[in-house]
């Protein structure tokens, strides 16, 4: 069985099991956010209560916030610790310090979490969406693991060949990490589709390194090319948004977006960004290990793509 671990670098356990305590995330609502889908029913209401009404969750004692979800002050037990936090106490302290923000932040939160209303001016929506993005980004950034980071960077970097799964829009950032490490000189290879994706797997062996992207982490075009990969022996990595997913608990490594996705925008740039920021960590990590190889390959790729390109003053 391969060591599971979770965007903090910790071994991650099964879906049934409560992790033990350990160091409160920076930012409570983005990790309960990100398990979410994998909490069993009574904890889903606990964590739901906390999403909808942080800044209350801060006043309420753990009897009360029992009663509104419904169940247990065990239960609310479970799902702290569950959720990374030593138990309620700490849980609600690191809410206090998220809505302690200033009266603009939470203006932001308000715009970013409201989804698209029927009566919205054009300029509402793009406050949303640029907001949610901004949001999503700077989520992604402030909850990255950079020690799983540089393991994924240290496998990338000595890898004999690189595959990287994804469809529909993470078949977008696939794509995008496959041109950003064939440009520095790395044999990768994105497939954005699940026939594609089986029989470049079955290919694949010990000293490759196979990545799937999903937001969701339960695509069955990146799940099983995955699961091919390292029953050849691969060093596999997950780049998704819920670190208790389906595709998080078969990688080695498991790096962690934090964008929310709504009903007007599933596969949204939001979460796009956020991949697209742990590509970009991911890409430039690798680059910097053998900077001189890498200016290298990039002034040769710039320069046989050059004439491609239109001369200043020219008009095509």
């Amino acid at each position: 069985m391969k060591t599971i671990r979770s965007a903090r670098g910790l071994p991650m356990a099964a879906s049934h099991e409560v992790p033990q305590p350990a160091d409160a995330p920076p930012n409570p609502v983005v990790a309960i956010r990100s398990i979410l889908p994998s909490l069993p029913p009574a904890e889903r209401r606990v964590a739901e209560g906390v999403l909808s009404h942080p800044d209350d969750i801060v006043a309420l004692s753990i009897n009360d916030l029992a009663q509104r979800a419904s169940t247990s002050e065990a239960t609310v037990v479970r799902f702290c610790k569950r959720a990374g936090f030593s138990g309620y106490p700490d849980l609600r302290l690191a809410l206090a310090t998220q809505v302690g923000r200033s009266s603009a932040e939470r203006r932001r939160s308000w715009i970013e979490w409201t989804d698209l209303a029927p009566d919205d001016a054009l300029g509402d929506i793009v406050a949303k969406v640029g907001m949610r993005d901004a949001q999503a980004v700077s989520d992604t950034v402030e909850q990255l693991d950079v020690h799983v980071l540089a393991r994924v960077v240290e496998a990338m970097a000595g890898a004999r060949r690189i595959d990287i799964y994804g469809v529909g829009a993470s078949g977008l950032v696939s794509s995008d990490l496959e041109q950003k490490l064939r440009r520095i000189g790395l044999p990768a290879t994105a497939a954005i589709d699940g026939h594609a994706a089986m029989t470049s797997a079955a290919l694949l062996m010990g000293g490759d390194v196979a990545l799937g992207v999903s937001h969701s982490g339960e695509t069955l075009d990146v799940l099983e090319p995955i699961q091919q990969a390292a029953a050849n022996g691969c060093t596999t990595v997950a780049i998704t948004n819920y670190a208790r997913s389906s595709l998080a608990r078969k990688v080695d490594f498991v790096l962690t977006t934090a964008a929310r996705e709504t009903v007007f925008q599933a596969g949204s740039m939001a979460s796009r960004s956020a991949q697209l920021t742990v590509v970009d960590c991911i890409y430039l990590a690798v680059a910097q290990r053998d900077h001189e190889r890498s200016l290298r390959a990039l002034e040769l790729t710039s320069a046989a793509v050059r004439t491609r390109r239109g001369m200043p003053g020219r008009t095509l």
